[in-house]
């Protein structure tokens, strides 16, 4: 049985995914602040009276491109932080290297194609819809494990 030391570092290749697929995640949440601050000043929609670019514009909380991003960062929110948490616990439950690292990267690469399909250039369903329940049966099998591992 490996130590939690063992599994915590960078010579554990499931560690070291999860490492680098939290930061692609990560910077990926953070751009999500960048890309509604885009669509901010490209519709001159801003919810705040110090933030208007000119006095004749006014506040406004309704533009369907500004609440698209919105909304898709909040998806992001209440599905890339579970990951965080869970993904780390599962790191610690010592599972097979090569269904962690995919489970990882199916995890990143449905959460950035969600965020193409739903933010950046909307594709009608299924598309956003595949890739949410990609991202989230990876996260829900992750937590079904490490829940068995923790139970026996």
């Amino acid at each position: 049985m490996a130590s939690i030391v063992e599994l915590l570092t960078l010579n554990n290749p499931v560690f070291k995914s999860y490492v680098f697929w939290t930061g692609v995640l990560v910077l990926k949440m953070l751009f999500m602040s960048v890309l509604t601050a885009m669509q901010r000043f490209k519709t001159k929609t801003f919810a705040n009276p110090e933030d208007l670019l000119s006095p004749k514009l006014k506040v406004k909380f309704d533009d369907p491109n500004v609440e698209r991003v919105r909304r898709a960062h909040r998806n992001d929110l209440e599905n890339i932080v579970p990951f965080l948490i869970i993904g780390l616990l599962y790191t610690l439950t010592n599972p097979s290297a090569f269904l962690a690292i995919n489970l990882f990267r199916a995890v990143g690469i449905a959460r950035i194609v969600h965020t193409l399909v739903y933010a950046v250039v909307v594709i009608p369903q299924p598309a956003r819809a595949l890739s949410f329940f990609v991202a989230a049966g990876a996260t829900v099998y992750m937590a079904f494990q490490v829940m068995v591992t923790a139970a026996f």
